[in-house]
């Protein structure tokens, strides 16, 4: 930015703070501003490039979807009121709501935000796959849409989508933030500061945004939901968005009320709040709100695999007994009960999470601590009680070293030897994208809730990432792409699980627990509804104010 941007930004920070004054304030207002804090910062507010949770929060404040998934998985309307699909499921037929505005900003004649139509839906789709924007979620629509006619404005309330083969999770690919409808004109205006003046029709606006300092949002009147009392939502007036890095910070502002949401402990403070069921320690009861919910998130230890790659040639972990007798050897609940306090599902099945319809423990089977199972793996891959076989460096990042050690020690006792080797996460990320690491950290979040976001992970014709491990099984492919031809929910679920089972039995990675989002709240905060995808929802959240 340039100086004058600049200070003018920073005007606007600061008469926003002053409508917007914090909880602590001796002037404190009667408005109801929602506070909360993003520990890592906000990159960028548009939604082309929002790839990471921060963004993506901050993003569904601010914009719509033609869908969105509900609080059980469930594909909802959003711009779209309804849609139909042909019958050789490869054309999609939207049908818009027409009280749809964007926000009120000077990129409209006389500051007006106008109505928003389906030629908006075609240009958004379109930016998503210009390579001169260069989203990260082109991939979305990657060798799935018709490439000579895949959106398409029927009139200026319907829009029509075609795809090169039918493709069931559609529906919860367009609910992703990439796919959050903006207006032309705004994005021609602002250009390359489009990313810090967003303009969108979600239930808030923009007011100033300061990077390091603060983001402030205001309610948006002209927001088109109501609830069933018909009362326009929402109920706040607005939301203010602080950057402090540090967790321990965090931690202190929410104690003092000055934030009324935290989105997980970090481990130095779990013991101090909640006992190691998971509950909250006496001394916190009536003093705040723990809330506790599946998250589509897998943590795991991944397993390069790729028999050309020389790592793998010399490594014994090419050998799927090794990798077997790997699953067997630690304690997932042990080491979730200590190290989380029971905040997590042991992963004990595939690799699709708790949580997901598709999910389904009696017919996927995992892996459970049995260290004699572990030995006599090791025995019959040649290496009986752990001689010979060499040392595995096992690559993690700093928060997860405590887990790495835990399994590290735990496996020693069946005679595996594993070196922990802690290193930064942009190196770590670089290492397994070019197939540089055999054995290593990694997590996998929903991007949409459908089992195909998850098993696409082993799909051989996928690179790195998302295919970490380079796994390859003609088997596991056959079984994938006819999940996603299966039209039928049932039937496409089953084959999900056969899949993953193939996948499993191979052993590529080394699951190690399904996720839960933990939520803290101040006893005023009310409708705070938490979500699998663990998307910050609050256009129904009300703010008791004393």
């Amino acid at each position: 930015m340039n100086r004058l941007t600049k200070l003018t930004s920073l005007f606007l920070l600061i008469t926003a703070l002053l409508y917007f004054p914090s909880c602590s304030s001796k002037n404190e207002t009667k408005k109801n501003i929602f506070h909360y804090n993003e520990q890592t910062g906000i990159a960028s507010l548009d939604p082309a490039f929002a790839k990471n949770q921060s963004i993506m929060w901050a993003v569904h404040q601010l914009y719509n979807t033609l869908v969105e998934i509900d609080t059980n998985l469930n594909i909802i309307p959003s711009i779209a009121k309804n849609w139909e699909i042909s019958e050789n499921r490869m054309v999609y037929t939207f049908h818009l709501r027409t009280d749809v505005f964007f926000q009120d900003d000077d990129a409209f004649p006389h500051g007006k935000g106008r109505q928003l139509i389906a030629k908006d839906v075609v240009y958004s789709f379109n930016r998503i796959l210009d390579k001169q924007v260069a989203s990260p979620g082109a991939w979305i629509f990657t060798r799935k849409i018709d490439p000579t006619n895949s959106f398409k404005a029927i009139d200026d309330s319907t829009f029509q989508l075609r795809l090169v083969h039918p493709y069931m999770p559609l529906p919860g690919i367009l609910s992703m933030q990439y796919c959050s409808i903006v207006p032309k004109e705004a994005v021609e205006k602002y250009g390359s500061e489009f990313r810090r003046h967003p303009v969108g029709s979600g239930p808030f606006a923009f007011v100033a945004w300061e990077e390091g300092q603060a983001l402030i949002l205001k309610k948006n009147n002209n927001y088109f939901e109501k609830d069933s009392a018909g009362i326009r939502l929402p109920y706040l007036d607005g939301i203010k968005i602080s950057f402090y890095d540090s967790k321990a910070t965090e931690f202190l502002l929410f104690r003092q009320k000055q934030l009324d949401f935290m989105n997980d402990i970090e481990s130095s403070f779990k013991d101090e709040v909640l006992t190691k069921k998971g509950g909250l320690r006496k001394n916190w009861e009536g003093k705040i709100v723990l809330q506790v919910h599946p998250y589509l998130n897998i943590e795991y230890l991944g397993i390069l695999v790729d028999t050309s790659n020389e790592l793998v040639r010399n490594s014994p972990l090419k050998q799927k007994k090794i990798r077997q007798a790997i699953n067997y050897g630690f304690d997932r609940r042990k080491m979730i009960l200590y190290l989380r306090n029971s905040l997590g599902i042991p992963a004990e099945s595939g690799f699709i999470p708790a949580g997901l319809p598709s999910f389904d423990s009696s017919k996927v089977k995992g892996y459970r601590y049995d260290p004699a199972k572990s030995k006599q793996l090791l025995a019959e891959a040649g290496f009986p009680d752990g001689r010979q076989l060499p040392a595995i460096k096992l690559l993690t990042i700093p928060i997860y070293s405590d887990f790495a050690n835990f399994i590290a020690k735990q496996l020693e006792e069946s005679g595996i030897l594993v070196q922990v080797d802690v290193v930064q996460k942009s190196l770590l990320l670089d290492l397994t994208s070019n197939s540089r690491a055999l054995f290593f950290r990694g997590s996998w979040i929903a991007d949409y809730p459908d089992a195909e976001n998850y098993l696409s992970v082993f799909y051989s014709k996928n690179p790195a990432p998302p295919n970490y491990t380079r796994y390859k099984n003609p088997g596991f492919d056959d079984l994938f792409e006819r999940a996603l031809m299966e039209t039928n929910d049932s039937l496409r679920n089953a084959l999900y699980q056969q899949a993953d089972q193939v996948m499993i039995q191979d052993a590529p990675v080394v699951p190690l627990w399904y996720d839960e989002s933990i939520h803290l709240l101040q006893p005023g905060i009310k409708n705070f509804e938490a979500n699998s995808l663990n998307l910050l929802e609050l256009r129904k959240v009300r703010k008791e104010v004393n």
